[in-house]
């Protein structure tokens, strides 16, 4: 049983008259006549009776008819529901973000794209740069937002904007009244420093090898799981730390932590998606958003 063969045969059974049902359906009469024959013969029903040149709903076709207009009602919503999806008047995305993309930049193409589709609801989960690649790669979000540098072959890994970084102490460190310091600086100096597997901790690693520092020649004080208790700590005056200019601006704005004019490469955030997952229309809008 086709939906083809059951809008032929509503259309038989309220216009009682195949050839009228040919011309609304815009079918040869033969064709008509055939798939209302298909339909008889495979259940070896009989839905109408040929009275003459008329034809009449057997009591088969009586019971039958509601049905099959329930079918072609649910399937024309599953129809509109695929425009609808098509035409981004609904739909889903989940987006995953690590803690400096998601909490501070993300926000506002996440505002924007929404404020455009209204009927696509999108999902917002924050973890680090690993937790992330790990829950595109495994289909728990359709799109990531990372700051680190990931090693996953399933990915497309596309860059989208630069991050400036800065070295920040506390207003009542000893190192902010000296806010120029050399690079040595940094054997001697406490750090609070982001988890392992944050994209702000492998910058941090990163700079001080660029720096000819090794990490197990540094003093780390804290780790800690958010940039906000990073922050929070080194306002404190419990050390130094590598933080997005994002997260440090309110509070170098304020005064409660002091940059360090040391030079620092910028680093990228990064879009990730599944190599094998085809971008569908929401997700296509939603990178747009991103301006990449």
């Amino acid at each position: 049983m086709t939906l083809e063969q059951l809008r032929i045969f509503v259309a038989v059974a309220e216009l009682e008259h195949v050839t009228r049902a040919s011309e609304r359906l815009n079918l040869t009469q033969s064709a008509t006549s055939a798939a209302i024959a298909a339909l008889e013969e495979r259940y070896a029903t009989r839905l109408f009776d040929r009275i003459g040149r008329n034809i009449r709903l057997t009591d088969a076709g009586r019971q039958f008819l509601p049905e099959a207009r329930a079918v072609l009602s649910r399937a024309g919503a599953a129809e509109a529901a695929l425009s609808d999806f098509a035409g981004l008047k609904r739909g889903h995305l989940s987006v995953a973000a690590s803690q400096t993309a998601g909490n501070y930049w993300l926000p506002a193409p996440l505002y924007k794209f929404r404020k455009k589709y209204p009927g696509i609801s999108v999902d917002l989960q924050i973890g680090n740069t690993e937790q992330v690649a790990s829950w595109v790669e495994a289909g728990q979000a359709d799109l990531g937002v990372v700051e680190g540098d990931i090693d996953a072959p399933a990915l497309s890994i596309q860059p989208i904007i630069e991050d400036e970084l800065v070295l920040v102490v506390g207003a009542t460190h000893p190192q902010a009244k000296r806010p120029t310091p050399k690079p040595e600086v940094l054997r001697d100096i406490e750090w609070v420093v982001r988890e392992k597997g944050s994209g702000t901790r492998a910058v941090f690693e990163q700079a001080l090898k660029d720096f000819g520092i090794a990490l197990s020649d540094v003093t780390i004080a804290l780790e800690l799981p958010s940039n906000e208790a990073v922050r929070t700590a080194v306002q404190a005056g419990a050390g130094a730390t590598l933080i997005s200019k994002l997260v440090a601006a309110n509070a170098l704005r304020a005064g409660s932590l002091v940059r360090l004019a040391l030079a620092l490469p910028n680093r990228r955030f990064f879009l990730l998606r599944h190599r094998e997952r085809r971008v569908t229309p929401a997700e296509r809008e939603f990178i747009a958003a991103l301006e990449i």
